[in-house]
């Protein structure tokens, strides 16, 4: 069991869906897309590695959603056999340092320096690899580039040494412990991500309530939750145009990811306050 971790987009997610070979775990540009711990299975002759990928670290703007994602993250660093810090290639930032702090020497801390592509000159990565050499004691810092695929083949290889030796928990076919249902809604979201940008109000949310199969074919009925009323017109568009783009999208990502037909209807509802709400946030799976 690993854990990902790191301040809101680094490129965790990325990083998720580059070491399982499928797309599991949404991506956009817009900081703290992931909300809930995502588990991506790798699996070789050799070994099998259970990633956690987990929303970012927020350490502002603490909202009742912001707190039930902190949470998310400080309860999958239990029981894990290695953490997975991410770090953009940059420089660390105030709140890299403010994580670093957090961490707990009991279990091996892989320092995994993202974005190594993005860098004009690759001489500006040493002095990021000093720093973080003087901020903790890593067991491994690895440069890598989750988006390109760089340092991906080594950074398996080492994560391996550092798990204890057993059977495989999982079977040899399987890339999460997800159902289907979650992974429609998160799909369903990561369009609205695409579609909107940062448009999109951050109290939006998508709630899957119908999911059936009849044969191959998969009926799943969408609904968009928005704060206010004029997040819902945004949503829909003129004449209905950016919703019925938004379910075309994800309904093809889904046929690929499910491997059969689906018939997906999408909605848009107004639920005030449901980031704030307690109750709405545990209804919703937070």
């Amino acid at each position: 069991m690993v854990v990902i971790i790191g301040r809101p987009n680094v490129g965790k997610s990325t990083l998720l869906n580059r070491l399982i070979g499928v797309k599991l775990s949404i991506v956009s540009r817009r900081a703290q897309t992931t909300r809930h711990r995502i588990l991506g299975i790798y699996t070789d002759p050799h070994a099998q590695i259970a990633f956690l990928d987990t929303p970012g670290f927020q350490l502002q703007h603490l909202s009742a959603l912001n707190k039930a994602m902190n949470r998310t993250v400080t309860s999958a660093l239990r029981d894990v056999d290695a953490v997975l810090l991410v770090l953009e290639a940059g420089a660390l930032t105030r709140q890299d340092k403010e994580i670093i702090a957090m961490l707990s020497e009991a279990v091996p801390v892989l320092a995994i320096v993202n974005k190594v592509d993005k860098l004009k000159d690759p001489g500006l990565l040493l002095p990021v690899i000093d720093e973080l050499q003087h901020a903790y004691a890593f067991a491994e810092i690895i440069p890598i580039s989750a988006e390109k695929g760089t340092g991906i083949p080594d950074l398996i290889k080492t994560v391996v040494n550092y798990l204890p030796v057993g059977e495989p928990v999982y079977e040899a076919d399987a890339i999460t412990d997800r159902p289907e249902k979650f992974l429609a809604a998160e799909i369903v979201r990561e369009k609205l991500f695409h579609s909107l940008g940062e448009e999109l109000p951050y109290g939006t949310t998508v709630d899957i309530e119908r999911f059936e199969h009849e044969g191959q074919l998969r009926r799943i009925n969408a609904t968009v939750i928005v704060s206010k009323a004029a997040h819902k017109a945004m949503v829909i568009g003129a004449k209905g145009a950016k919703l019925k783009s938004i379910a075309t999208r994800a309904r093809k990502d889904m046929e690929q990811l499910f491997g059969g037909k689906v018939f997906l209807e999408v909605w848009v509802r107004v639920k005030q306050g449901w980031s704030d709400d307690v109750r709405s946030l545990r209804a919703l799976g937070y």
